[in-house]
């Protein structure tokens, strides 16, 4: 029975958040007496502090994404359910989460400063330089990928397209009902969110039809939405966060909330039945060998580079005191891992070699939603509407999060400081996405394919690298302070050792092609600061024994 999939998960998490959570506390010392950047470098415009409610939305907003969805659904396809699953619940307690945690304290202690920075100040200025590099190229990869599944989605389903336009208008009338009009978050809350429920039912009634948007550029209106998006994150990451970043993240949350809700009240009293294989096969056709392609696959269900990016860049900002980190950093990851396995159980429910498995991952998630929905008497059709737009909803959130964090990574490595900055740095960090999203791209066959499918892989491992190599720093920095690491130093040997040998496998696949020579200069910059890294701590080690 399904349920069963659901219970163990639930077993898992709830207990990991309590226990784990509490221990990983311990181990960073946290200690609400330390005043939070937000308050003691407070700007208005991105260290603002935020309530823990809010913020959570925010940071849970921003890490979903596609990625709990899309990456479970293609590696439990291609290897079956149990593997996925089983990373899935391992990941997010003992590697996703303690990242997460882990990334957003070390940024907190120094000032909300970034990883790239903490590196440089333990490591050195080589390894800050590099970090901040690979970091920014990660972040074109999120905006490649998200760009393109969200024109896709909105092609497919002019509901969503309707419902999302309404939506970014009522997160800013929602902030500035907050900061402006001082209205307080729960009377606000209660005004607006049953309006996101109503921006559902609107879109269904008055959806943009594909026709109706005008394909400006190359017959395509998938990419004059891809235009579209492109102007929206230059606005999103260019305002103060109270007008659209926060708002629209805390009320994005309710949608993957009621989501959560529906998909599991469904999967627990939908008596379903399991119909695809525990485990389909050791070797994939597309994908490859299981390790480590599964590892690769499924990130952000499990363990993803981007959410340090977040944890170290907005919401470190946005703390309001040190505890709110274990819900923040910790919890967040988990309700991400129940995210990730309501996905796969989509998956689970359906017979191998059916149609619907040929079909793209958000509407493989729409469809199970829709008949996890009907369980509880709710139109199968307007839940497969919320399902798509709760992953549009999220994919905009880690647009605009993605853009805005890029921002931030340019600026450092450019020592931009002036007012305007932000403006040149935004632009120079949306020409590439740009070009990828508007350009024809193939696989290694020279078939024409989607450019989040053929960035995929790519993004894939650069995202698993980004979370090892985040792991290696704050090893190098808790080591630097005296602090124990072993908790930290295992999930950081494996991820990145599983993600180097992926790298190598997509060098191996994809040869001199645009995606072999990117895996190639990530394979080069992760070994440099990797050798960094030992050098730092050799530094260390004779410098004890010195004294």
């Amino acid at each position: 029975m399904l349920f069963i999939i659901l219970l163990v998960s639930i077993a898992a998490f709830i207990p990991a958040y309590i226990f784990y959570g509490r221990f990983l506390c311990r181990r960073f010392e946290v200690n609400d007496s330390r005043a939070t950047p937000g308050h003691s470098d407070y700007d208005g415009i991105d260290r603002v502090p935020a309530q823990k409610a809010v913020l959570l939305g925010h940071h849970f907003s921003s890490i979903a994404g596609a990625g709990p969805i899309v990456g479970p659904i293609i590696a439990t396809a291609a290897y079956g359910w149990l593997p996925a699953l089983a990373w899935v619940i391992l990941g997010s307690i003992f590697i996703g989460g303690v990242h997460d945690f882990s990334a957003l304290l070390a940024s907190i202690r120094h000032k909300a400063r970034s990883i790239a920075e903490i590196a440089k100040e333990y490591m050195s200025p080589l390894a800050w330089k590099l970090f901040l590099a690979f970091a920014w190229f990660s972040l074109i990869y999120v905006l490649t990928v998200f760009l393109d599944l969200t024109a896709k989605t909105f092609i497919e389903s002019g509901a969503v397209a309707t419902s999302s336009i309404l939506f970014i208008f009522l997160a800013i009338f929602f902030g500035l009902s907050i900061y402006r009009f001082k209205l307080s978050l729960l009377w606000s809350s209660v005004v607006f969110v049953p309006l996101i429920f109503g921006a559902v039912w609107l879109g269904q009634e008055f959806p943009i039809p594909a026709g109706g948007i005008p394909a400006i550029f190359a017959g395509n209106p998938a990419k004059t939405w891809c235009l579209l998006l492109l102007i929206y994150c230059f606005i999103a990451s260019t305002t103060p966060v109270w007008i659209l970043l926060q708002p629209r993240d805390y009320l994005s949350s309710f949608l993957l909330y009621a989501c959560v809700l529906g998909g599991v009240l469904g999967i627990l009293f939908g008596g379903f039945q399991i119909e695809y294989p525990a485990f389909k096969a050791w070797s994939d056709p597309v994908l490859g060998w299981l390790y480590p392609m599964l590892f690769i696959n499924i990130a952000c269900g499990a363990c993803s580079g981007f959410h340090s990016l977040v944890a170290s860049g907005t919401s470190s900002k946005q703390l309001d005191k040190e505890s709110d980190a274990k819900l923040i950093g910790y919890g967040a990851m988990l309700v991400e891992g129940i995210v990730a396995v309501i996905a796969l159980c989509a998956v689970a429910i359906v017979a191998q070699g059916s149609d619907i498995t040929k079909t793209a991952p958000q509407l493989i998630f729409a469809t199970g939603l829709g008949k996890f929905f009907s369980v509880l008497g709710i139109p199968a059709q307007f839940g497969m509407t919320l399902g798509l737009l709760a992953v549009s909803a999220f994919i905009l959130t880690t647009l605009d999060t993605a853009t805005r964090l890029s921002r931030y990574i340019f600026e450092e490595f450019i020592n931009l400081r002036s007012s305007g900055s932000r403006y040149f740095s935004t632009l120079a960090t949306l020409v590439l996405p740009t070009i990828l999203v508007l350009v024809t791209l193939r696989d290694p066959g020279g078939n024409e394919i989607p450019a989040w499918k053929a960035i995929w892989p790519v993004f894939g491992a650069t995202n698993q690298l980004l979370a090892g190599l985040v792991l290696l720093v704050v090893a190098v920095w808790l080591r630097k302070t005296g602090r124990k690491t072993g908790f930290v130093i295992i999930p950081m040997a494996f991820m990145n050792i599983t993600t180097l040998a992926a790298i190598i496998l997509l060098l191996k696949q994809y040869k001199f092609s645009v995606i072999g020579v990117i895996a190639g200069i990530l394979l080069v910059l992760a070994v440099v600061l990797v050798f960094e890294a030992i050098k730092s701590l050799r530094n260390l080690s004779s410098t004890l024994q010195t004294g």
